[in-house]
């Protein structure tokens, strides 16, 4: 793929097709129990066109949201204009966060942790803006716990990384949250219904600071 499709690609196609492919409703029901329990001031990682925001609770006073895409965050407007907590950008990039330590109450990832070329980096950011007993809400796909899945995941990953802005299809993420210094207190794996199984294993939890 040339540098100019490539751009146009991971610019302007692949957010359209997470805003279309990431909905519907077994996946709106894992997001609404990623967002239970938000509340106050929120960091929301890997924004995307706003899927989450129909299920924040109320407790929710206002969401941060970090978006590297201008499309994703255009294809939003209509759901942050619809939402009665207010929402604003405030970065571009998971690995380097604009924010004060203990800053914030609560951060939530859904179907985030995947693409970060660094996640040791972005989830030490994490960490750090987290208030001391503050929660963060996932929701991610990645490693599989079948060998014979894992095997297509490991043969799969290098075409996903180059077709999918960089997805990775192999990261354990309980593993990661424990390496970043965070406490997972719960977490649910699970297939999600109608994906190709090196796709579609998916972990739902919150894990503390």
């Amino acid at each position: 793929m040339s540098m100019g499709l490539g751009r146009l690609w991971n610019d302007h196609a692949l957010p359209r097709l997470a805003d279309r492919s990431l909905r519907g409703h077994e996946v709106g029901r894992l997001r609404a129990d990623a967002c239970a329990g938000l509340h106050g001031r929120v960091l929301e990682i890997g924004f995307g066109s706003g899927l989450n925001v129909r299920f924040y609770p109320d407790q929710v006073a206002c969401v941060d949201a970090v978006e590297p895409a201008d499309v994703s965050w255009a294809l939003s407007e209509r759901r942050r204009d619809r939402s009665d907590v207010p929402v604003r950008r405030t970065g571009l990039d998971g690995q380097r966060l604009d924010a004060d330590s203990d800053a914030y109450d609560a951060v939530l990832t859904t179907f985030t942790l995947c693409p970060i070329p660094d996640v040791a980096a972005a989830l030490a950011e994490v960490r750090r803006v987290l208030r001391p007993g503050g929660a963060v809400h996932f929701l991610e796909h990645g490693l599989a716990p079948q060998p014979e899945v894992v095997r297509w995941q490991r043969r799969l990953e290098p075409w996903q990384r180059r077709l999918a802005g960089g997805c990775h299809l192999t990261r354990h993420v309980p593993t990661l949250l424990v390496e970043a210094g965070l406490h997972v207190e719960s977490v649910t794996e699970q297939p999600l219904a109608g994906t190709g199984r090196p796709w579609g294993w998916m972990y739902l939890g919150r894990a503390t600071a």
